[in-house]
C-alpha cells in the first residue's frame, strides 16, 4: 500500500502520539466512504505502524445548520453503506447519531483519551474547520487532518485564482504529478489489523445498528431537525454513487456536450451531492473516467495554455466534463482555503462591490420577500419551476441556477440581501449546498470569477445579466415548466 502524499497531511494541533494508547481513531466527517479514501488510507498506516486496532467513527450531529430529515436522510444512506462494507473487516465501525441537541458532546473527546491519535478529513468549508478547530484544543492527543477533496493537493496552491482561466493554467502546470498520488481502491485490502474491544463509549453514546439505518422508517421525526424539509426519492451513499457514476458514463457522457445545458435532459453528471458528502471520490470518478477513455498520461500537452479543452488529450464530452469536474470545482476549494470570508459579500472582487454599489438604489420592477422565493410566488413561471425543483428534489439544473441566482439579485432590495435569500434556499433545500462549489456557483451571480460586462444595466451595473427569454431561447424548457409548475 502506497503512503498518503505528506502535502496532503497536516497537523490540526500539537498533541502527541500516545503510544501506549489503545487503539487508532479516525473521526470520519466529510470523506464518509472507505474506498478511494486518503484520510482512512492515512489512519490504517498509523494502525499497521503502531500496532493497533481501528475505530472508524462516523457521527452525525443534530444541530448543524439547515440539518433537516432531507440531509440526515441522505448521510445515513450512506453510513448503512460503511456499516454494511465494514462487516468483512477487522475495524470497529461507530456510527452514532445524535438524538437531542448537543446529545454528542463529549464523545469525542472521551475516546481519544485511549487513543494513539486521531486522524480526519481537511474541508474548508461550512462549519467543518471550527468544529475540527474547536476539537483540537480538547485533544490531548496528536489531531490530524488529511486532504482528499481534489485531483490538487489543496495545500498546492498558495493564494486565491480570481477566474477558472488563470487556475486551468495553474492546474495544467501543477497537476500531472498529482495524478499518479491517488488513494488505494481499498485501504483494507488485505490489512490485517488487531481486533478492537468494544469501546466503553458506548454505553453513554450507542451506535446505531445496521438494522436502524437501513430503516427508511428511521427516527428522523424524533430528532431535532428541520422535518419541513422532505427526503427526496434520490438514495444515498457509496452504493448508489457508484451505479449513477456508472450511468452517466455509459449514458451522459457520450452526450455531454449536447446534452448537459439542456433542463430537460439528463446530461449532468449528478454527482455533485455524492461528492459533496464524500460518498464516493474524485479520485474514482477520474480513475474511471480515464479507463473508458483508454487514457494514457502520455496525451497530456505540454502547453499549459489555460484551455478548456486540447490539454488532456481526450474526447471532447470527457475535456468537457472534466473542466467542470476538476477546474470549476476545485478553484471553490482554493477559495474556501485561502478566504475565511468566502461566504460573505465583502469576499467579491472589487469591480462587482463597485458596480452592485452604483446601482444598489436601482428602481427594482417587482420585490419578493423569501417566503415568496421560496414558495415559487414570483411572477416567471421558469423561476418558480427553478425553485420548486430545488424545493422537491434538492437540486436545480445546472444552467437554470444560474437564471435563478440572477433574478433573485434583480428582484431583491439590495445585493446583500439577494445573497443572503440565495445561501438560505441553496443551503437548506440542495443536497450539495453548504459546498464550496456550491457557494462559487452563488458568488458567480453576483461577479466572483467572471468579468465586467456591457452594456451597463440597472440594478446589475456591470455583473452579468440573464433573463428567462432568453434562457429559453437557447435551451427547451417548455416541458420543465409544465414539470416543475405549480
Amino acid at each position: 500500500m502506497g503512503q498518503v502524499p505528506r502535502i496532503r497531511i497536516r497537523k490540526a494541533n500539537k498533541g502527541d502520539i500516545n503510544g501506549q494508547g489503545d487503539f487508532v481513531l479516525y473521526w470520519m466527517i466529510t470523506s464518509r466512504r472507505v474506498q478511494w479514501n486518503f484520510s482512512l488510507q492515512r489512519a490504517v498506516e498509523w494502525a499497521k505502524g503502531l500496532k493497533k486496532p481501528l475505530i472508524i467513527l462516523e457521527a452525525l450531529r443534530s444541530g448543524y445548520p439547515w440539518a433537516s430529515d432531507r440531509l440526515h436522510r441522505f448521510v445515513l444512506d450512506g453510513m448503512l453503506d460503511n456499516a454494511r462494507a465494514l462487516e468483512r473487516h477487522n475495524v470497529f465501525y461507530y456510527p452514532y447519531v445524535e438524538k437531542s441537541p448537543e446529545g454528542g458532546k463529549g464523545l469525542l473527546e472521551t475516546l481519544a483519551q485511549k487513543a494513539c491519535l486521531v486522524v480526519t478529513d481537511d474541508f474548508p468549508a461550512f462549519f467543518i474547520p471550527r468544529m475540527v478547530k474547536a476539537a483540537s484544543r480538547r485533544l490531548k492527543v496528536l489531531l490530524e487532518q488529511v486532504d482528499g477533496n481534489g485531483l490538487l493537493p489543496m495545500q498546492a496552491a498558495d493564494r486565491v485564482y480570481p477566474t477558472a482561466y488563470v487556475f486551468r493554467r495553474f492546474l495544467q502546470k501543477s497537476l500531472p504529478g498529482c495524478l499518479v498520488e491517488r488513494p488505494e481502491p481499498d485501504p483494507l485490502k488485505g490489512v490485517t489489523l488487531k481486533k478492537a474491544k468494544t469501546p466503553e463509549t458506548l454505553e453513554k453514546w450507542p451506535a446505531e445498528s445496521v438494522d436502524k439505518l437501513g430503516s427508511t422508517a428511521f427516527e428522523l421525526s424524533s430528532l431535532p431537525i428541520d422535518h419541513q424539509v422532505a427526503p427526496v426519492k434520490r438514495k444515498g451513499g457509496s452504493r448508489e454513487a457508484h451505479r449513477q457514476l456508472s450511468r452517466f458514463l455509459a449514458q451522459g457522457l457520450p452526450n455531454y456536450i449536447e446534452d448537459r445545458n439542456q433542463p430537460e435532459e439528463e446530461g449532468t453528471s449528478g454527482l455533485s451531492p455524492y461528492l459533496h458528502f464524500g460518498h464516493i471520490s474524485v479520485h474514482q470518478v477520474f480513475n474511471e473516467l480515464i479507463e473508458r477513455e483508454e487514457w494514457l498520461f502520455d496525451r497530456l500537452s505540454d502547453r499549459a495554455a489555460g484551455g478548456r479543452s486540447g490539454w488532456w488529450g481526450m474526447s471532447e464530452n470527457a475535456e468537457s466534463f472534466l473542466d467542470e469536474l476538476i477546474t470549476w470545482r476545485e478553484l471553490g476549494f482554493n477559495m474556501c482555503r485561502q478566504r475565511k470570508d468566502y461566504d460573505q459579500y465583502e469576499s467579491l472582487p472589487t469591480w462587482a462591490l463597485d458596480t452592485l454599489s452604483a446601482h444598489e438604489l436601482d428602481k427594482r420592477d417587482y420585490i419578493y420577500s423569501l417566503k415568496e422565493f421560496e414558495r415559487g410566488k414570483t411572477h416567471d413561471p421558469l423561476w418558480n419551476a427553478a425553485q420548486m425543483e430545488l424545493a422537491r428534489e434538492g437540486r436545480i439544473h445546472n444552467y437554470l441556477r444560474m437564471l435563478w441566482g440572477k433574478k433573485i439579485l434583480q428582484w431583491t432590495g439590495t445585493p446583500r440581501k439577494a445573497l443572503s435569500i440565495m445561501i438560505e434556499l441553496n443551503n437548506k433545500y440542495a443536497l450539495d449546498g453548504r459546498d464550496p462549489n456550491s457557494y462559487s456557483g452563488i458568488f458567480w451571480v453576483l461577479g466572483r470569477y467572471d468579468r465586467a460586462w456591457g452594456p451597463e444595466r440597472p440594478v446589475f451595473g456591470k455583473v452579468r445579466y440573464m433573463s428567462s427569454k432568453s434562457t429559453a431561447r437557447k435551451v427547451r424548457v417548455k416541458n420543465y415548466v409544465q414539470k416543475y409548475g405549480p
